[in-house]
């Protein structure tokens, strides 16, 4: 029996096919943002670290894609499919937690057996995220060429269609990156923010479905070939093959650019959560917007392999001058205040900045994109060999976006520094544009090859050194002596007048200035002057290495010092006359890791952990302010151990600290004016005969009198209070976990300042003479 339904037409099924995509954008960006913390936990929050879980989540996605885009040819109801796959995603995202910490065990037992090779740890780190990852991952990538084939009828256009849906999908990875970033996860913790993607991927699983029941099926069989309208190719098989290599190039230059982008601006921006949502979210905008925009040209017949190639020339050229605006930044915020006034005042930079530098490349990108679709599925005869091609095309673009994130990040900035790696990006856009107008068959490209190489060389000539445009924006008049485009950061030392200063991603890292050497000086000498004799000492963060070279005057104590960067060891060597040049030192040993994944991992029993400073705005640093991390600090002192960790913030932040850290060491003291907290598992008692000792040794003398500690009455003096006095001043109240990283997220908390007058204790209370 023959079916009267009618065909859904496309004004209805097109916008609600759309909002479909647009939750399923939202949630995917979710789950990637979830993954990416989920995943720093074990593994550490390093670039390598970060990379491979990156390249497994798009690995996932590029081979979803590809497998869908031939199952499609296969399926009538393809809408059914895609509402399948997405219930799918929820469940099998929901469970990769479970998933992640039965690997989490493997990955603790191989550790040790490892080589020490960056590689090896690379391949077993790759290993794990890809099987946590790469069901719900592959499922998302299948997403794109089942709704595809949903979408077309007779009338339909491929590329047009594709540029609609696409836009919506990103529109809604937009909306997923901010909801994610400024309000779900700091409101609701990363659990329950599972669940709430978790909830739009059902919800979208069963409109799909009952969307799907009332659409006609697809045809099946000989007449597929009648599904879409004959319209001959645009271009001819080899010129299409052309547009499929380009975009493979595409997706490599794009997460490239990304890459310099970040890089760069949160030298200006500062790396917070915030800054990185609202560049993820600007990235995202230009791609919708350039989608949404040349969708609806693409059922009119013009050379749009020509409009390709002029396309990714201004491409090259945007790109080249992302930081050429950067200069009129400034002015424009001061203008922006206005118009966002109902927005917090520390977004509103974020949100010009990015606008200026990353917008205008990523508008091209995004209307490229339908483009190059429109121009490999051209002839295509059917929806499922439409649906095919989506999938190659988009699988393609996923390999080139993997391959060009790790080399940015791994080869081309570090070895090249950020302009030239915007010259090398640039060029590989121009000679695709080129390749472009080679095979293009019409008279004018000629012409245009020869203004395009014209074009280009003015873009080469123009663009700026970015780092050289944040120095004038931020340190004018700050001569730099040195600085390193790291794999992990960018590192500066410049020259303040009489003093010399670190910046980490231009975060104020470390200083020469009298009070700032005190400051982390004291942080190094406090555990191992408070502890009966230390013999093992770890230092988690280095700096200027003015904490780590406090330590290491005791000579009876060996050193660890874990630091995430290379490059911020070259730049502690500039500060050597503060650090006691800890690096000829033989009882320091540096170790290039994340602390945490170190605590996790080595196995290593120690007397005293010390953290260095860490700012807690800094993206990634709740981390290592969560009482996970306090509890493997605790894991790893050995029996009579102590913890020192610096706290400072506002009144929400430092209370926040001190509650978790209590939480995990009960028996705390607090030190140096309320800066330095103590904690151990056994209440702390003070020793004078001890303390005495360790002045007899020479180094240790000289360098405690540095922080002004010549004596046991001065050691005492430095006391502040203790547990009964610290329990009382924070109450009760939350604390910082793994779930809910609050300090990261400082708009959400209360900024008023903290007054520790009140808080004031006895040291006699812990002395044993």
């Amino acid at each position: 029996m023959t079916s009267t339904r009618q065909p859904m037409p496309a004004r209805v099924l097109l916008p609600l096919l759309g909002a479909l995509f647009f939750f399923s954008g939202a949630s995917a960006l979710v789950y990637q943002l979830l993954w990416l913390r989920m995943l720093g936990l074990v593994f550490g929050v390093t670039v390598h670290a970060a990379s491979t879980v990156f390249a497994s989540f798009m690995a996932g996605l590029a081979i979803g894609s590809y497998a869908a885009g031939r199952l499609a040819s296969r399926v009538g109801r393809p809408l059914m499919w895609f509402g399948a796959a997405e219930g799918l995603i929820a469940v099998t995202a929901l469970l990769t937690p479970w998933v992640l910490h039965g690997l989490e065990s493997l990955y603790g037992s191989l550790h040790p057996s490892l080589p020490d090779s960056l590689a090896a740890l690379t391949a077993v780190r790759f290993a794990i995220a890809f099987c946590t990852l790469i069901v719900p991952t592959a499922l998302m990538g299948a997403t794109l060429p089942l709704i595809m084939k949903s979408s077309l009828s007779r009338s339909a256009v491929t590329g047009a269609r594709f540029g609609i849906l696409y836009a919506a999908n990103t529109s809604g990875a937009i909306a997923g990156t901010l909801a994610a970033g400024l309000w779900l996860i700091p409101a609701m913790g990363i659990r329950r923010t599972f669940l709430v993607a978790a909830a739009a991927n059902l919800s979208v699983a069963m409109a799909a479905v009952i969307v799907g029941l009332r659409a006609t099926p697809s045809a099946e069989g000989p007449d597929l070939a009648a599904e879409l309208p004959a319209r001959p190719p645009e271009i001819g098989g080899s010129a299409r093959r052309v547009v499929l290599a380009v975009f493979a190039l595409s997706g490599f230059t794009a997460l490239a650019l990304e890459v310099v982008w970040f890089r760069v601006n949160v030298l200006v921006l500062r790396p917070t959560v915030y800054a990185f949502a609202i560049m993820l979210a600007t990235v995202l905008a230009g791609i919708a917007l350039g989608s949404a925009a040349v969708a609806p040209w693409l059922k009119h017949k013009r050379n749009w392999l020509m409009t390709l190639a002029l396309a990714e020339l201004l491409i090259a050229a945007a790109g080249l001058l992302s930081f050429a605006a950067l200069e009129a930044a400034p002015a424009l915020i001061t203008l922006a205040e206005g118009a966002l006034a109902f927005l917090p005042a520390y977004l509103i930079p974020l949100i010009v900045t990015s606008v200026l530098t990353i917008l205008p490349t990523m508008l091209l990108m995004g209307a490229a994109f339908p483009i190059g679709l429109h121009l490999w599925s051209a002839g295509a005869g059917s929806a499922s060999a439409a649906a095919r091609r989506v999938g190659t095309f988009y699988a393609l673009n996923v390999c080139g976006s993997i391959a060009g994130s790790l080399a940015a990040g791994f080869v081309l900035l570090p070895l090249l520094g950020s302009r030239t790696t915007l010259i090398v990006i640039g060029a590989i856009t121009a000679a695709a544009a080129m390749l472009l107008l080679a095979v293009d068959r019409s008279p004018l490209p000629r012409r245009l090859m020869v203004a395009a190489a014209g074009l280009t060389v003015l873009a080469l000539i123009r663009v700026p050194d970015p780092f050289e445009v944040f120095l004038a924006q931020r340190f004018p008049g700050f001569p730099m002596l040195w600085h390193q485009e790291g794999v992990q950061t960018t590192v500066s030392v410049h020259q303040a007048g009489e003093r010399r200063v670190m910046f980490l991603d231009g975060l104020h890292q470390a200083s020469s200035v009298g009070s700032m050497v005190l400051t982390h000086r004291r942080i190094g000498h406090l555990g191992p002057a408070l502890h009966r004799r230390a013999s093992d000492v770890l230092v988690v963060g280095l700096g200027g290495g003015a904490t780590a070279g406090a330590v290491s005057q005791y000579p009876f104590a060996h050193t660890d010092v874990v630091e995430l960067s290379q490059a911020v060891a070259a730049g502690a060597t500039f500060f050597s006359d503060i650090n006691y040049d800890i690096f000829n030192r033989r009882n320091v040993t540096l170790r290039v890791d994340d602390g945490r994944s170190h605590l996790l991992l080595s196995g290593r029993k120690y007397d005293v952990i010390t953290a260095d400073i860490i700012q807690p705005i800094h993206a990634g640093a709740g981390n290592v302010y969560s009482a996970e991390y306090f509890s493997l600090v605790r894991s790893a002192l050995r029996d009579g151990g102590l913890a020192v960790q610096w706290v400072f913030g506002t009144d929400a932040e430092y209370k926040m600290i001190m509650r978790t850290f209590l939480s995990v060491f009960p028996n705390s003291t607090l030190w140096a004016d309320g800066s330095l907290m103590v904690g151990s598992v056994h209440p702390q008692e003070l020793s004078r005969a001890d303390f005495e000792w360790k002045l007899q040794v020479p180094p240790v003398r000289e360098a405690l009198a540095t922080v002004g500690v010549t004596s046991f009455d001065d050691l005492q003096r430095l006391y502040t209070a203790g547990r009964p006095e610290m329990r009382r001043f924070v109450g009760r109240g939350p604390i910082l976990t793994d779930d809910r990283p609050a300090v990261e997220y400082f708009l959400a908390l209360p900024r008023a300042a903290v007054d520790l007058s009140s808080l004031r204790g006895d040291v006699r209370d812990i002395i044993r003479e």
